[in-house]
């Protein structure tokens, strides 16, 4: 295993956001631009790397995951369930909220397959363990329970071939993996694929590169590692002066560069002054490159990256 620590891999700081609970990077490559999220502030970014310009839309409520759409529009997972936002005008629409008799929970990670189903999960506000479930909405808009029983849905990705999906439930401090089916979004066949010790804290968001090696955040545990997700081996780590690394991804016009958002939620006052940098947006060029994101309703076929 290896730290990427030399100038080729040095870690940018993008914008000092003191985010609470930065999450959700998503990289919206028709735009050039990245969609993240601070679920704790209410807030929705949309960042511009060519001009540093970050410009913030306050949602109100928690908005913890965000994909593009179409033209102005993107979807997000709110308390309230899956909606859509136009940020041109600021119109929100409901689409649905598959947990109305649920008022202490809400949703979390959230990511679109490669055939632009919008995958999210949720968790309860208090704590409770196996409160939550992981969703799928289809395209038309039909919404599916996937999972449930579920304690603090998070990071999810899908293989080259996206024949196995990867999920990650918190608590558990595991990356389980699924068989999928692309053509029907089903899912078989859970078994755990990666364990984090206690030392390297919880496993969060996720991404994958082109090499089919699976990058996952480390809440508590100040990295982002780089795992073999055929062998349940620790490559390489990416260590950050932020303790609650919450999620990443890959963007860039040649999507080399990794985005990491953090958090300062859980920190002491003590904590926070030793890291001032909790809640920052970072950047690194890891080496290596990343997949495209795919928007929701995605038609298999087109060009993600026009």
């Amino acid at each position: 295993m290896r730290t990427l620590a030399d100038k080729a891999n040095r870690i940018e700081i993008m914008i000092d956001a003191k985010a609470e609970l930065g999450e959700g990077p998503c990289w919206d490559a028709e735009r050039g631009r990245l969609l993240w999220v601070d679920i704790e502030g209410f807030n929705l970014h949309v960042f511009d790397p060519e001009t540093g310009r970050n410009d913030t839309y306050h949602i109100g409520q928690y908005v913890s995951a965000v994909v593009p759409y179409q033209g102005d529009e993107v979807l997000v997972t709110l308390a309230e369930g899956f909606h859509r936002l136009n940020l041109a005008n600021g119109e929100l629409i409901k689409l649905v909220d598959p947990e109305q008799k649920k008022p202490r929970n809400r949703f979390n990670d959230g990511k679109c397959d490669p055939a632009g189903r919008f995958w999210a999960g949720t968790m309860s506000l208090d704590g409770v363990q196996g409160e939550g479930a992981l969703y799928c909405l289809e395209p038309d808009g039909r919404l599916r329970m996937m999972l449930d029983g579920v304690s603090t849905s998070n990071g999810l990705g899908w293989s080259l071939d996206a024949a196995t999906m990867y999920y990650i439930d918190t608590p558990t401090r595991r990356v389980d993996q699924f068989d999928y089916n692309l053509d029907k979004g089903n899912l078989a066949h859970r078994r755990p694929v990666i364990r984090l010790t206690e030392e390297m804290g919880y496993p969060d968001g996720m991404t994958m590169d082109a090499e089919g090696m699976l990058w996952i955040a480390e809440w508590g545990g100040g990295r982002v590692g780089r795992w073999n997700p055929s062998t349940g081996q620790l490559m390489s780590v990416i260590e950050l002066p932020a303790d609650q690394v919450t999620s990443c991804c890959f963007g860039g016009a040649e999507l080399d560069e990794l985005y990491i958002t953090t958090a300062r939620s859980g920190l002491s006052a003590e904590r926070l002054e030793e890291t001032p940098l909790a809640g920052a947006l970072f950047r690194v060029k890891p080496g290596v490159k990343g997949l495209l994101s795919t928007p929701y309703g995605y038609a298999p076929g087109t060009d993600l990256q026009k």
